[in-house]
């Protein structure tokens, strides 16, 4: 089975390198002139897909956005993965899962194990109760060709005083997720199916992104303040595996179709110019 990271790097490569982000908050809703209830949710979200599917490299759904309409609002999620996988897209589940033993194992049966409706490409993970409690998460992912992607460095001025917090061993706690995220993907060729989760709005990381050998999904892009040009500033040497995320940026050009497909080819130029990735002439991409 061909693992998450080789069909993530061909997808970066044949769509460019660009994930959006589907993030239907009331506010979004209400400036697409669309009800606060599934069924807004669902015009939403369609169209969405309709527009994107087929064009962008990978989608994100954040989940807590379905969840708040309850079992109706999961069906909607289902739908939506369903339809984004059928037009060709990588599913990025926005749900920052993490927990121990046979629950984590239960999150990865959910999200991972193809049987399952909410099954996806790749998920968000929280390494708070420790790197280690997500290895059944990283075994389910790895014998389904799914991925992860870890915590480690986020785009909310909240979350330094935690990530930046040194251990005993004078290491932060970012690096310690850096550094084991690490060891999960050596030898892994083309690019490995453990990534990082690395704002674009935080500076200059002081460490060394590049031997992580994983994709890193960068957030806080557009609506947060981050921009396309901060892409180099945060990571250096490892541009070639960046993934950068936009929502609101790319959401709020709709409900016209042809509209979300300006914004998305707009930032993905962007980023392109901003990770030093050309568009050939077959519509794939390389990176200098």
């Amino acid at each position: 089975m061909e693992s998450f990271g080789a069909r993530l790097h061909r997808a970066m490569r044949e769509r460019g390198p660009l994930c959006v982000g589907i993030d239907p908050h009331p506010g979004l809703l209400a400036r697409w002139g669309l009800p606060d209830d599934v069924s807004g949710l669902d015009r939403f979200t369609r169209t969405v897909t309709e527009a994107l599917g087929d064009r962008v490299a990978v989608v994100k759904p954040q989940s807590a956005f379905f969840e708040r309409y309850g079992s109706r609002g999961v069906a909607v999620l289902e739908s939506t993965i369903r339809q984004l996988r059928e037009a060709g897209a990588l599913v990025l589940l926005d749900v920052k899962r993490g927990d121990i033993g046979s629950t984590v194992a239960a999150y990865a049966d959910a999200y991972l194990d193809p049987s399952s409706p909410l099954y996806v490409d790749a998920v968000t993970a929280s390494p708070y109760l420790g790197v280690g409690s997500l290895a059944p998460m990283f075994d389910t992912a790895a014998r389904h060709g799914g991925g992860v992607f870890v915590l480690a460095l986020t785009s909310n001025p909240e979350g330094g005083a935690v990530q930046r917090a040194r251990s005993a061993d004078g290491r932060t706690v970012a690096q310690t997720v850096i550094d084991e995220i690490a060891q999960l993907n050596a030898g892994a060729e083309p690019l490995g199916s453990v990534g990082l989760v690395v704002g674009a709005t935080i500076g200059d990381t002081g460490h060394d992104l590049s031997r992580v050998h994983g994709p890193l999904l960068a957030p806080g892009l557009g609506a947060q303040g981050g921009t396309a040009a901060d892409l180099r500033t945060v990571f250096g040497s490892a541009l070639s595996a960046v993934l950068p995320s936009y929502s609101r940026q790319v959401l709020s050009a709709g409900p016209d179709p042809a509209a979300l497909r300006v914004a998305a080819e707009q930032v993905l130029t962007d980023c392109r110019r901003a990770l030093g990735a050309e568009k050939l002439t077959d519509g794939s991409v390389t990176t200098r």
